[in-house]
């Protein structure tokens, strides 16, 4: 490496245990396995000769860890890099490695793809029962966890539900963010009209994305009581990055699939 710019201070820890307290979840055995899988589409820093390199980078946080990273903050750290010379690209990635790991007190893996490795990568959706098309009323935009409820039927199944109408906003900028929610569970029937009113309940809700998707796993399995359960986002990108958590508390391989709005 030519020269490091150490821009570590300018990202911002958040404590994962704050929010895990408020929700009251057992943040010391934690009720589910998960990660957040950042991408970041605007990467770049400089060559031994100072050529520019671009590249896609995703990396991923384990849940476990004790913190997670405001984005404006990750935004504002990236692009320190953009004037910074790197003998190897090896060498940035272990950069960023170091950086983040301090940061949040956790297991990464950070993975760099040149922008020819990914540019027949496909346009995908969620595969399950999209809940959208429900004719259903709204009257409360106002975060309601008692909109949940079980279908009358009492019968216990294996579901894969998805809706595209997910809608939060960040804490600290109270920007929108918008996401595709995808639940997978097996337990008695959830009711899709309440399950689709819960999520739309989020939409002047003030939460960080890993945030909101702990909230909804700890709603549904407290309220609706699946034997298992998995809660994974995909949220659009701003400013160059898209986040994409998921929570289960069983075996759950996600799908890294970029959907049509991300």
């Amino acid at each position: 490496m030519i020269f490091k710019n150490n821009h570590f201070n300018l990202l911002q820890a958040i404590s994962r245990k704050k929010h895990r307290k408020k929700i009251q979840i057992n943040y010391i055995n934690l009720p589910f396995s998960g990660k957040d899988v950042w991408t970041l589409y605007e990467l770049s820093w400089l060559n031994y000769n100072g050529l520019p390199k671009i590249a896609i980078a995703q990396i991923e946080f384990d849940s476990n860890s004790i913190n997670i990273i405001e984005s404006k903050s990750f935004k504002l750290y990236i692009n320190s890099f953009n004037q910074i010379k790197f003998n190897q690209e090896i060498d940035f990635i272990n950069t960023l490695t170091a950086d983040l790991t301090r940061c949040i007190c956790g297991d990464i893996t950070v993975k760099i793809f040149d922008v020819d490795d990914i540019r027949n990568q496909k346009i995908a959706s969620f595969h399950g029962i999209c809940i959208d098309k429900k004719d259903i009323q709204i009257t409360s935009y106002k975060y309601n966890p008692s909109f949940l409820m079980l279908s009358s039927k009492k019968k216990i199944i294996q579901e894969n539900l998805y809706t595209n109408l997910f809608k939060s906003n960040c804490p600290s900028t109270q920007q929108p963010d918008w996401a595709s929610i995808y639940i997978s569970y097996n337990g008695f029937q959830i009711d899709h009209n309440s399950l689709l009113r819960y999520l739309i309940s989020f939409r002047m809700h003030n939460e960080f994305h890993e945030e909101c998707v702990e909230r909804i796993f700890n709603d549904i399995q407290n309220i609706c009581k699946p034997n298992k359960l998995s809660v994974y986002a995909r949220y659009t990108r701003r400013g160059g990055i898209d986040i994409n958590p998921w929570r289960s508390n069983t075996i759950f391989t996600p799908s890294l699939v970029r959907l049509s709005r991300q």
